[in-house]
């Protein structure tokens, strides 16, 4: 277990349900402070009031730099400070290629993309006051690696999220702030067990490991990247997949 993150003040994105709740989940019981940021602040507060451990939940809209401002500065104010930021938040509709409207397509990209720089730029001032600065973005897979039908618009943000990250980490090693990413795979999320057994089970063939990830799979690859012990890794990635992208074939598992 990583415990240098205890203390730390670190803000959640999209933490309110799946891979969000499981990160918050994660460094709470690491001994974090943790600002769960949704839309919808209500459903945050929820999930804080559920996790426990001090946390705390605040409405935030990551498509609006206003609204996500307000959101840091109170996560600030009421811990301290912000030392960890995991840019989570992201939505994945899915829509043929041929069939997807201007207006999906800028929804993903707001959200995911945007999303994601306008987090980054909210948390700026208080990480490059903070000595353990640390940007931890939830990517994917699909889009950096692999491409699932009805995801054009999901995959090309996720891959956009890396590229960002590339650059982003150059500029802001001068302030001892690391930025890196985690790639999930195939995880189980309230969304996901909506889908039903039949389709969990078609999705569980194709990872060599057998099984689908859990949130705190996750969660755990993002407690490390925000960790004292890896200040020296920046402009990184982690696959978290079980496996998944390497067999040429179901045949070879």
């Amino acid at each position: 277990m990583v415990h240098s993150v205890s203390g730390r003040s670190v803000v959640i994105t999209g933490g309110s349900k799946g891979i969000g709740k499981g990160i918050a989940r994660v460094f709470a019981h690491a001994g974090a402070k943790v600002a769960i940021i949704a839309r919808h602040g209500d459903q945050a507060m929820a999930v804080a009031d559920e996790i426990g451990h001090g946390a705390m939940g605040l409405g935030g809209d990551v498509t609006s730099a206003k609204s996500l401002e307000a959101a840091f500065t109170e996560a600030a104010k009421r811990h301290g400070g912000i030392d960890i930021v995991c840019a989570n938040a992201g939505i994945f509709p899915q829509a043929a290629l041929d069939e997807m409207t201007e207006a999906q397509w800028d929804e993903v990209s707001d959200t995911n993309l945007k999303g994601t720089f306008l987090t980054v730029k909210a948390a700026l001032p208080f990480l490059k006051k903070s000595e353990q600065g640390r940007i931890v973005i939830t990517s994917s897979i699909t889009g950096p690696i692999t491409g699932f039908p009805g995801w054009t618009h999901y995959a090309a943000s996720k891959a956009g999220q890396l590229g960002f990250m590339r650059t982003a980490c150059l500029e802001l090693a001068k302030y001892g702030i690391t930025v890196n990413a985690v790639m999930p795979g195939n995880i189980i999320t309230e969304g996901l067990i909506g889908n039903g057994e039949a389709y969990i089970k078609s999705m569980e063939a194709s990872v060599p490991l057998k099984r689908l990830g859990t949130v705190d799979d996750i969660g755990h690859a993002a407690l490390y990247f925000a960790s004292k012990e890896a200040g020296y890794v920046t402009g990184q990635t982690i696959i978290v997949d079980g496996g998944q992208i390497l067999p040429e074939s179901l045949e070879a598992i």
